[in-house]
């Protein structure tokens, strides 16, 4: 089943039993457009004198029933325990989700406080008048480290998948085209120096995994950040949210010639990250180091993400120029994104010619 056919069959019979199942008659409901890689249809719900909601209707069956019931029910420990997300909302049943059958086809449903705020781009990427950026960065890492505290104090009723469930070398070798054997071999490699990390109490729990400005949303009144959007939540190495917090830092440099400035730039905003995340939680130098690592993990997400995407659209298999310079990078070992390395261009960040499959 398609996006588009969703939104019809939701237009036509879906919000109407929706509005019923979480009493949202009266609120204007408004389809939210969807970004590239979306796996589920949003709307946004809102009333006049009263909070604002996010609908969200899961369609895709990658996701089993237990694991959405793991999601949400994380969200909901983590809000009722003091971390900055936005809250699940109970249907009239009492229930985090529901589901709706149709036509044979299970609709899985969530309904979400909206966060207070916008996101940074919606600020045209202006932070608070007479305030440091750096605070921004602070918060940043302060709000990470007060969810990863609170996961290492969590046990689920129903459990999310880990890591490997997903990311192993049988389902690379069945999604990744078979004319990319390099990446294949890296990617593989990757896995296996993955598998002889310590997996304690303290490194290794429930994570984001998508953590970046895209999905949390800033009060520029008080410079708070709310979370939301834990669709890709499992349980996983807390450095990897990390490591995707240091790639959110690049855009602010981005367009500098300079390596040597973009290397400074980096070290200093990521010196203020962990400031903020030590604040709630702590982490070992020895996990730290492992930030190169990691950010070649989030570089294999990406490109899994892309293929994924493909396969779900019913698309064939092609290489633009940033899933290009993914590859590149894990194929030639290149670090840090090649943030720092020749590879990178500042008139045209982060693209590599694209390459046929």
């Amino acid at each position: 089943m398609t996006y588009n056919e969703v939104v019809k069959i939701g237009n036509a019979f879906l919000l109407p039993l929706v509005s019923e199942l979480y009493g949202l008659e009266g609120y204007e409901i408004r389809l939210v457009d969807a970004h590239a890689g979306g796996r589920n249809v949003v709307y946004n719900c809102e009333k006049e004198n009263a909070d604002a909601k996010i609908l969200r209707i899961a369609f895709l069956k990658d996701r089993s029933r237990e694991e959405l019931l793991g999601e949400v029910e994380y969200i909901r420990y983590l809000f009722e325990h003091g971390g900055s997300v936005s809250d699940v909302v109970s249907s009239r049943k009492g229930n985090l989700l529901e589901e709706i059958t149709h036509n044979n086809h299970t609709f899985f449903i969530c309904l979400f406080e909206k966060a207070r705020g916008k996101k940074f781009v919606e600020n045209n990427y202006r932070y608070r008048e007479g305030v440091p950026i750096t605070e921004y960065y602070y918060n940043c890492g302060k709000v990470l480290g007060k969810l990863h505290q609170l996961s290492k104090e969590y046990t689920p009723v129903h459990r999310r998948y880990s890591f490997f469930d997903k990311y192993n070398p049988q389902y690379i070798d069945k999604l990744i085209p078979s004319s990319l054997s390099l990446l294949k071999e890296k990617l593989v490699e990757l896995l296996k120096t993955l598998e002889g990390l310590d997996r304690n109490h303290e490194s290794f729990g429930m994570i984001h995994f998508d953590y970046n400005d895209g999905n949390y949303m800033i009060d520029f009144d008080n410079g708070q950040i709310t979370v939301y959007d834990f669709d890709n939540s499992c349980f996983g190495w807390y450095m990897y949210d990390l490591a995707d917090l240091w790639r959110s830092g690049v855009g602010w440099i981005a367009a500098a010639p300079d390596a040597g400035k973009r290397k400074k730039f980096m070290d200093d905003y990521f010196k203020t990250v962990l400031e903020g995340y030590r604040s709630e939680t702590w982490i070992e130098d020895s996990m730290l180091e492992k930030l190169p690592l990691f950010i070649k993990v989030t570089l294999m997400e990406q490109i899994v993400d892309a293929f994924e995407c493909m396969r779900n659209n019913g698309e064939e298999p092609e290489c633009d120029e940033e899933l290009s310079y993914c590859i590149k990078c894990l194929e030639d070992d290149i670090p840090y994104m090649g943030f720092f390395h020749e590879i990178y261009s500042c008139e045209e960040p982060f693209e590599y010619e694209e390459r046929n499959i």
